[in-house]
């Protein structure tokens, strides 16, 4: 009887054993799947992540050419200006260094324009006030700040994701164990418990990442 019981028990721990190593099988397969999607997901916005920040370097020296513009005409005009009061002119010449200061004036209101809406871009600057063209169409501006946040977003997407592929790599780790252990269902579903927590939290932190990164 006492042997009976012991074979019993036996293939009663070997069965429990068997089901614990196909359940962490198919939760590996699961998560492992979910992980190879976050990584592709996560690639691609690190991508996105990439640009916006060439984008932020590039913009950024656009406007600072445009500031040097803008500082050379200012220091034209002064100069112009100095011309005239200092009586250097002659008074048959002053109307064209008016006609000179008046169009310096307009270069300089023009590029300061086109800093603020190479700061801001276009969208926050209003229709009415799009001057800076990109490719020869105006309203395509998509300003220095704008690219700064996108590129601050996109960063901060990607760390929910790298956090999220963290758990899910642990979640395979405990998965693993669990099949590698023999004859210890108890030990097995503890595993499985915690591998399914972990999995649980990487997909739930994947899919938050997804949520923050711009459309």
């Amino acid at each position: 009887m006492l042997q009976d019981k012991n074979n019993r028990e036996t293939v009663e721990v070997s069965v429990a054993s068997e089901r614990a190593e196909a359940i962490g099988g198919v939760l590996i397969a699961l998560f492992a799947a979910l992980m190879a999607i976050s990584q592709m997901v996560n690639g691609e916005l690190e991508e996105e992540m990439m640009i916006a920040h060439n984008n932020v370097v590039s913009y950024s020296s656009w406007y600072q050419s445009k500031s040097i513009k803008e500082t050379l005409k200012e220091s034209e005009l002064d100069y112009l200006n100095v011309l005239i009061s200092s009586g250097m002119v002659t008074s048959d010449k002053v109307p064209v260094i008016q006609e000179k200061i008046a169009l310096v004036k307009e270069q300089i209101t023009k590029y300061g324009a086109e800093k603020i809406e190479i700061l801001n871009g276009s969208h926050q600057v209003g229709k009415e006030n799009w001057i800076q063209d990109l490719d020869g169409e105006l309203g395509k501006i998509v300003g220095v700040k704008e690219w700064e946040q996108l590129a601050a977003t996109y960063d901060y997407a990607t760390k929910k994701f790298d956090y999220g592929m963290l758990f899910f790599q642990i979640c395979i780790v405990l998965g693993a164990v669990c099949i590698i252990i023999y004859d210890n269902p108890i030990l097995q579903k503890s595993l499985i418990v915690l591998m399914v927590l972990f999995g649980i939290t990487g997909t739930i932190l994947s899919v938050y990442g997804y949520l923050l990164a711009p459309r």
